[in-house]
């Protein structure tokens, strides 16, 4: 083969070579940056909890995005009643879907003295798109704990309603109360509508 050939070859394997590194290289500095983007947020979780024996115990702090791009803090709520709605997100259709719509477009967790979040553990993407599509989901408040370091805190990946025990959480709930003290707990494998209950519940505090 020609020598003339033969360098022109090997020009263009060692450019294909470079550009498909130099293209892992990028994706791989970006997916680090975001990856350490949402650690540096879901490590401020320094305490943990027993589901089992939530109930009295100060609730685990904790920073976490919201679908808003807005950071929220826990205890940036203290002196409101809070619901800490842990689900299985995107796949547990409609059940979960059907609850966090419901908890949004419900005035009564939106109130002076009560808000309501849903934490997911999908990615924030996922969601915006999802939302995009789901009129009745535009309200929920929706946060997410990609790292899965909040749900671990507050031990709800390993309780009877998750479908994929020890990795996602299933359909649990907490109230929070206005001194930041887990006064009720919830978990429900039948992931029925909780709303009125959470309501009575709340409404015990007062």
């Amino acid at each position: 083969m020609d020598k003339k050939i033969i360098v022109s070859i090997a020009v263009i394997v060692i450019g294909v070579v470079s550009l498909v590194w130099w293209s892992k290289s990028v994706d791989n500095k970006a997916l680090n940056a975001s990856s350490k983007k949402q650690n540096t947020i879901d490590s401020e979780v320094k305490e943990k909890i027993d589901f089992r024996e939530a109930v009295g115990q100060k609730a685990p702090d904790f920073e976490l995005e919201s679908i808003d791009g807005t950071i929220v803090k826990l205890s940036n709520y203290l002196g409101k009643n809070i619901v800490l709605f842990f689900n299985e997100g995107s796949m547990c259709y409609p059940a979960c879907w059907n609850q966090m719509a419901e908890l949004g477009n419900d005035s009564r967790f939106d109130a002076e003295n009560v808000v309501a979040f849903s934490v997911v553990t999908d990615p924030k993407d996922q969601w915006l798109d999802i939302v995009s599509k789901s009129a009745n989901l535009t309200k929920s408040k929706i946060i997410f704990d990609t790292a899965r370091s909040v749900s671990k805190a507050y031990d709800v990946l390993n309780l009877n309603s998750s479908m994929h025990p020890g990795s996602l959480p299933g359909h649990t709930y907490f109230i929070v109360d206005k001194e930041g003290i887990i006064k009720f707990t919830l978990d429900d494998p039948n992931m029925a509508l909780a709303n009125n209950k959470l309501i009575e519940e709340i409404k015990k505090l007062e």
